[in-house]
């Protein structure tokens, strides 16, 4: 169940509830809506208070990126099922995707000139898309030196 927060947040803005079963058909625009669209990845309220600040914040994203950006909220049932996708890695997390390949993702609450400057970039039309974690990375430091595998 989303917070309180959450759940007006998802009924003033209209934006529309994301699972398994409806996430390509919202990622696939309909005429005259943008290819980008920001997913909000919740987690659960009572384990990550956070939440409710960023469905504070998705509003004002919404409307300083108006036209080029749409929103949705992922059910917490559908969150486990859909993170790996997005490269979703902590709760709270707003995901950006470029039609069905995500673009970026800006985990727990931010500053918001960092929510500016990284959706900004993540907007171009020449931005990147993620690839797939290829699964976890060990760094050590040994003598000085960093070796990566």
């Amino acid at each position: 169940m989303p917070s309180v927060l959450v759940r007006a947040l998802s009924e003033r803005a209209r934006l529309p509830l994301i699972d398994e079963t409806n996430i390509d058909a919202f990622l696939a625009p309909a005429a005259g809506e943008p290819d980008n669209a920001v997913l909000f990845f919740t987690g659960d309220p009572s384990q990550r208070p956070e939440a409710d600040d960023v469905a504070v914040v998705l509003p004002h994203i919404l409307q300083a990126f108006e036209g080029r950006l749409r929103g949705a909220v992922v059910l917490r049932t559908a969150a486990d099922k859909l993170k790996a996708r997005f490269n979703v890695v902590v709760m709270p997390s707003l995901a950006v995707a470029r039609r069905d390949q995500p673009v970026g993702v800006l985990g727990k609450i931010r500053d918001w000139s960092e929510y500016v400057e990284k959706v900004s970039a993540w907007l171009a039309p020449d931005a990147p898309v993620m690839v797939p974690s290829g699964g976890p990375k060990v760094e050590i430091t040994h003598a000085g030196k960093e070796i990566v595998r």
